[in-house]
């Protein structure tokens, strides 16, 4: 084989497509390790590029090799190096910065409707088309709106409503985009400071996505996280809980600056809104963090009863819940109050906003 044999490509889309099955897949990073420590696809292996030479005997010859950076140049000269010793890899395009808008998608029925969860995989941002007959609702959309007009399109499903959970601080929404491509409803919680114009939420309005059928997605405000922070209720199965409660933790009530009173409402709104609710309650939240595992094919998401089991917060006082949650919270976002001000309308977004994503989301108590 010869040396541009040994070198290949693959594209985020190309990688996780397989990123969860493939036993012989072996991911290299030659990012720093501060680099790695920040952000970085699941399973990855470091070996920086200024020692990949040194530590060639790490790499195994019988594997699928994937070679990852920040955007791919390192990563190139990584294969490079690789096929200098006639060890054949692939450079993931566009490295970590292509990562981050890399999506998949699960879909399965809760009370009589279908639920499409739309996975940002590099992002750990998840967002929602609930569909029934021919009308659907979007909850927490990203800036790539095909993903959502797609799943509708393949469904026979026109877009009536698209509603955010929060005033988001990790990530672009694209409601606004979203709503002008399909002429859909905007519904938005009022107590979150949006600047243009929408349909102000208020607890128990009810989207009804299919005539006859008692089933909807009700608004609920739970502050917390976010003074206007809402959750969407599908009859008794499943609860979008925005950044009110995660698979791994709960939200964090610090980025407005009133982490202690914002904690107090967390707790309250977890323990009169959720908590009541029925064990085989469908939990799917807006984020997932990196130590909860997601699996091709499988909704990331967990049942309210088990969730009780697994988070010890949920089982605090509400002194010690306040003590915890402020005791716990570390770095913010990058980039948040950006992001908070274009969300809410007060800046407008440029062709070089979407750098402004680039990293893990950080909106759980740690």
């Amino acid at each position: 084989m010869s040396f541009d044999e040994l070198i290949s490509t693959r594209t985020t889309n190309e990688l996780v497509a397989t990123l969860d099955d493939n036993a012989a897949l072996y991911l290299l990073d030659v990012r720093e390790p501060d680099e790695v420590a920040e952000w970085k696809i699941p399973g990855v292996h470091n070996v920086p590029l200024g020692s990949l030479e040194a530590r060639l005997n790490e790499i195994p010859l019988d594997r699928d090799l994937v070679v990852i950076c920040a955007k791919g140049a390192r990563a190139l000269q990584g294969a490079q190096l690789l096929a200098t010793h006639g060890i054949a890899s692939a450079v993931l395009e566009g490295g970590m910065g292509s990562w981050t808008s890399t999506y998949d998608r699960v879909s399965g029925e809760f009370g009589g409707a279908t639920v499409v969860q739309v996975r940002r995989r590099g992002k750990g941002c998840l967002s929602y088309v609930v569909g029934a007959q021919s009308s659907a609702v979007v909850i927490d959309p990203s800036l790539d709106i095909e993903q959502y007009r797609d799943v509708a399109r393949g469904h026979g499903w026109t877009i009536t409503h698209v509603v955010d959970t929060h005033l988001h601080a990790d990530h672009l929404s694209g409601a606004r985009e979203l709503v002008a491509a399909t002429g859909a409803a905007l519904w938005l919680n009022a107590h979150d400071p949006f600047t243009f114009d929408f349909e102000p939420l208020s607890d128990g309005r009810v989207i009804e996505l299919a005539a006859g059928v008692s089933l909807g997605v009700s608004a609920v405000s739970v502050p917390g996280h976010t003074e206007g922070s809402t959750m969407y209720q599908l009859g008794d199965s499943a609860l979008f809980t925005g950044d009110t409660l995660f698979l791994e933790s709960v939200g964090r009530p610090d980025l407005a600056d009133q982490a202690e009173p914002f904690a107090h409402n967390l707790y309250r709104s977890l323990h009169e809104r959720v908590l009541p609710l029925g064990d085989s309650m469908t939990i799917f939240p807006a984020h997932y963090g990196a130590d909860v595992p997601v699996t091709a094919g499988r909704f990331t998401s967990r049942q309210l009863g088990e969730l009780r089991g697994t988070l010890p917060a949920l089982a605090l006082s509400e002194k010690d819940f306040v003590a915890w949650a402020l005791a716990n919270v570390k770095d913010r976002p990058p980039n948040y109050q950006h992001i908070v001000a274009i969300n809410a309308g007060f800046e407008l977004a440029t062709n070089e906003s979407a750098e402004l994503e680039l990293g893990p989301n950080r909106c759980a108590i740690a």
